[in-house]
């Protein structure tokens, strides 16, 4: 069994709560409160830097060329053609420049960010990939299961067609690709690791919808 099938399955019940969760249920329905779909964005606008980061490093780790330019483009994708997206819906929701940047990193996000960039820095190839995966793949999922019951006149319909789009799942299946070959020639305690990364980084993914959705701060 491939990783990528082993891991989705192992944690299907994580996907399963993030899939039927309120903040992505009401997403769906269109009745999202546009102050936690505001929250959401700043957040992963913040997010997105450090996920680029992370993955500039597995471009760094990589032996195998193709992968050093597939993970360097992610990079630039996720810190400029996303952060446009996320310009755009700033533009449209009333966020400046200004706000974005006083804004801080909330818990979840901050959690989040540091699990991956530590991860990236410090663990093997390997381990790293894995990290990364459920970002790409949970996103996919979610976007398209919305898209399949989202409510006509959605204003929340941009960010869906996004997720939803054959563009983005080609990204997805591609990370697939690699983590699947790098789990492939590896020891079984490294794809042990690899999965205890796919574990943790699907339930930061909950956390971080979940905290837009609770419009968390920091208690002190």
């Amino acid at each position: 069994m491939p990783f990528s099938t082993d891991a989705w399955e192992s944690n299907l019940p994580a996907y399963e709560t993030i899939r039927t969760m309120p903040f992505n249920a009401e997403l769906a329905e269109g009745r999202l409160a546009r102050e936690r779909f505001t929250h959401y964005i700043v957040q992963d606008a913040h997010y997105l830097i450090g996920f680029g980061r992370a993955l500039a490093l597995a471009a760094a780790k990589a032996r195998d060329p193709d992968r050093i330019v597939q993970f360097a483009k992610g990079a630039e994708v996720a810190i400029v053609v996303e952060r446009s997206l996320h310009g755009s819906f700033f533009e449209r929701y009333g966020i400046s420049p200004d706000a974005f940047q006083a804004t801080p990193v909330q818990p979840s996000c901050h959690h989040y960010v540091s699990y991956l960039t530590a991860t990236a820095f410090a663990e093997p190839y390997e381990v790293v990939l894995a990290a990364l995966l459920p970002c790409f793949w949970i996103y996919a999922e979610v976007g398209r299961d919305i898209h399949g019951r989202a409510a006509p006149g959605n204003p929340y319909q941009a960010w869906i067609d996004t997720y939803a789009g054959e563009e983005f799942h080609e990204a997805v299946q591609a990370m697939i690709a690699a983590t699947d070959e790098a789990a492939e020639q590896a020891a079984p305690a490294m794809v042990a690791r690899m999965h205890e990364a796919y574990t943790a980084a699907t339930r930061l993914e909950y956390l971080f919808w979940d905290g837009a959705y609770r419009l968390e701060s920091w208690p002190v």
